[in-house]
């Protein structure tokens, strides 16, 4: 099964609390910060709520 980089691009200042909670929960911290998760329905969901925030990139 293929696994998504995600890289926190934009920060959380200002952000609705439960944008900060998605981000929290994906484990990423600090503008730049990357994470490598599983490609699943679970993480695309998380992902789609604040594709506005973060970077995504395919890692095999």
């Amino acid at each position: 099964m293929a696994n998504l980089k995600v890289t926190l691009t934009r920060s959380v200042i200002g952000r609705p609390q439960k944008q900060r909670e998605v981000v929290k929960a994906l484990g990423l911290g600090r503008i730049n910060s990357s994470v490598v998760l599983p490609d699943n329905a679970a993480t695309r969901g998380a992902i789609a709520k604040i594709n506005h925030l973060v970077a995504v990139e395919l890692a095999d």
